[in-house]
């Protein structure tokens, strides 16, 4: 049975969030210096790519396993060994050389990523009543650690190398133990299983899929392949820089995010903000780099908060943490592709027809999220509820 909900629940959020953002430094510092020192890492290119990737395939394999494991034993336990995990990959990174000792860290870490994700989801919504709000601000706290750590270890990174930054990393996600310890222990509850099956994706996973493959992959990996001859000073710190501009977004508009959904309406935000950051996407593919990636950051950070609420919303009960991992998964499945076709594309076709298809795509899945019925978790059988198990509780405090 699931924890009553009490006036607790912002602080359990809150401490969620901060051991996720204490966690995620090590991950984000390697985005940016493994493809640049991947040679002191004893890797090629291509496998600095693969390694990165690496971590989003086991999402998408692992997250339902991880929502099991998480639904069974709980907020702390789960995110104390995922802690002290990320802790080791860091750990791993200062230390280990080769394609084939740092595969195993990048997997581990993958979910680790999940669980604790997974956890400050389920904990901004707990309570149906702020959700948005916890969400919006969950996501500033998140941000914080990532915000901090890109520009300091793009420095550091000029001074000291590569890898002894990833000490410093392991010793601040240890500091997300003091946040583990006073989320609640007790099991989240399940919906009963009825047998895997395949499920056609609703409207959020699509809309969660092309979020993912439009401003996760082919904005990011397209900022850097388009604009790495128009930056003056050194690579690796104007990179970390722009980096952590997307971190600061979130902590500055994150919470206004959910606020704004909590007067208008989470569905009718999205929808809104989807179809300005599809005209931003053609405008960014036209050339208008800098003023549509600006744009385009600010408006990531406004959404980032919208989801978890409509998920909360619509699939109520047993059912809300399965739900979350799974549009989780369809995110890491857009967000591992998007990258993939960029690299492929950019250097062949004009940017225009790369990012003006996606960005249509992207306007209709908000348009066809604007329904707010109750719909299932999404793919194979995250969810595997039944209906009666769906109408057991309106709301599910975690």
């Amino acid at each position: 049975m699931a924890p009553n909900c009490s006036p607790n629940t912002d602080r359990h959020s809150r401490n969620a969030a901060i051991a996720l953002g204490l966690s995620l430094p090590g991950d984000t510092v390697l985005y940016l210096l493994l493809p640049m020192y991947a040679a002191q890492f004893g890797i090629t290119l291509a496998e600095a790519g693969m390694l990165l990737a690496a971590n989003r395939l086991v999402r998408i394999a692992g997250y339902g396993w991880v929502a099991r494991f998480y639904a069974r034993h709980g907020d702390r336990p789960t995110c104390t060994l995922a802690v002290v995990a990320a802790a080791f990959c860091a750990l791993g990174y200062a230390t280990l050389s080769g394609f084939w000792a740092l595969l195993p860290l990048r997997l581990l870490w993958g979910l680790c990523f999940a669980a604790l994700n997974l956890s400050t989801q389920a904990l901004a919504t707990a309570d149906p009543i702020g959700a948005a709000r916890r969400s919006g601000r969950s996501r500033a706290f998140i941000a914080m650690g990532p915000v901090l750590a890109l520009p300091l270890g793009a420095v550091l990174a000029q001074w000291i190398g590569p890898r002894a930054i990833f000490f410093a990393l392991a010793a601040v996600s240890l500091l997300g133990l003091w946040a583990t310890r006073s989320l609640p222990a007790l099991p989240h509850p399940r919906a009963p299983a009825t047998g895997r099956r395949i499920r056609w994706p609703t409207p959020l996973d699509f809309w969660s899929f092309m979020e993912g493959f439009t401003l996760d992959g082919l904005f990011i990996i397209g900022l850097a392949y388009l604009g790495k001859d128009l930056l003056p000073g050194s690579a690796v710190v104007v990179a970390g820089v722009l980096m952590a501009t997307r971190y600061l977004a979130e902590i500055l508009l994150g919470p206004a995010g959910g606020h704004l959904a909590e007067r208008v309406g989470a569905e009718r935000l999205l929808v809104v903000l989807s179809l300005v950051t599809a005209l931003a996407l053609v405008g960014f593919g036209l050339g208008w780099l800098w003023s549509c990636a600006a744009l385009i950051v600010v408006l990531r950070a406004l959404q980032l908060p919208l989801l978890p609420p409509i998920v909360a919303r619509r699939t109520p009960g047993p059912q809300r943490v399965q739900a979350l991992a799974a549009r989780s998964v369809w995110r890491d499945i857009g967000a591992g592709t998007g990258p993939l076709l960029a690299g492929l594309l950019l250097p062949l076709v004009a940017p225009v027809w790369i990012y003006a298809p996606a960005a249509l795509l992207l306007a209709l899945a908000a348009w066809a999220c604007r329904d707010g019925r109750r719909e299932g978790a999404g793919p194979r059988d995250l969810t595997s509820a039944d209906e009666p198990a769906r109408r057991s509780a309106a709301t599910d405090n975690a």
